[in-house]
């Protein structure tokens, strides 16, 4: 048993859960941890998708009772069924584009120096969101001073299949899937709240679908030998997912993503400056 690559799989692990459902990125520090570490061959790629599944396991143990209520009464309830059809809806498009271009993209675009400069553009979107979102609050004695959705049980189709059209966004690497779909869904009209909770559950077929699809398209990759590290890398995904989920939750109640904007803009300065003067080796 190879414990270097085991403390490997732990570290990028650790990377994943705890940036997956930040709006900072998930894939771009794994990209970027992966250089660091010397883990990113193709078998490597295929490890950071699948311990994805470990930080959505995660969120569904912090959602189950919705998601077990909306089980429970899709055959019967109406908002249920809504619900999870806004789920589906938002889900579809990123197959359709991920099936056309996600080939193309992993193979174009999934760079160090990509990842720095969507970690930027990035976060410059973010502070203007934020400075809309402030100016909106302000406004609240107007009709469009209050967020429109303030549940995800308030979406309608339309909400969601716009929410699922910005989630594509996230297929160039560093842009961030939850950051995408949370601000967003807040430029769309959701509270803060409405975005972050369907992020989270539109994460669950997400995610999955992404990891069970890389783990087919790339069998010939993998043995029985690489379930430790598998194994390992799933455990802390979803220890540090949930650890980080309740966190956030907690945290949007009275803080906006400002942070996160900083800390993108930093980090990828940081990123493009090590790579161009030579003191980091950045590899694909």
């Amino acid at each position: 048993m190879d414990i270097a690559l085991l403390i490997k799989a732990a570290v990028m692990g650790v990377v994943e859960g705890l940036t997956e459902f930040l709006p900072i990125s998930s894939t771009g520090h794994l990209i970027l941890a992966g250089a660091l570490l010397g883990f990113d061959d193709e078998k490597a790629k295929v490890f950071d998708i699948a311990i994805q599944t470990g930080a959505i396991f995660a969120v569904i143990l912090v959602y189950w009772q919705k998601i077990r209520d909306t089980v429970l009464d899709l055959p019967t309830q109406k908002k249920a069924q809504q619900f999870a059809l806004n789920v589906l809806i938002a889900f579809i498009p990123a197959v359709v584009l991920g099936l056309l271009f996600g080939k193309a993209i992993k193979a174009h675009l999934f760079t160090p120096v990509v990842v720095a400069s969507t970690f930027i553009i990035g976060g410059f979107i973010i502070l203007w969101a934020e400075k809309r979102e402030a100016a909106r609050a302000r406004a609240s004695v107007s009709a469009q001073g209050e967020a429109s959705v303030n549940s995800v049980d308030d979406m309608t189709w339309k909400d969601a299949l716009k929410v699922g059209l910005v989630q594509c966004l996230a297929m160039i690497p560093g842009t961030s899937r939850s950051g995408a779909t949370i601000i967003g869904g807040m430029l769309l009209g959701l509270s803060r709240k409405a975005a972050t909770d369907f992020s989270f559950f539109l994460a669950i077929p997400t995610l999955i679908g992404a990891g069970a699809y890389s783990l087919y398209k790339d069998r010939a990759l993998l043995s029985m030998a690489d379930l430790p590290m598998f194994g390992v890398g799933l455990i802390f995904s979803f220890i540090s997912a949930w650890i980080c989920v309740r966190w956030l939750l907690r945290f949007i109640a009275t803080h906006s993503f400002v942070g996160f904007a900083w800390y993108r803009i930093g980090f990828g300065i940081v990123v493009l400056a090590t790579a161009w003067s030579g003191a980091v080796r950045w590899v694909a």
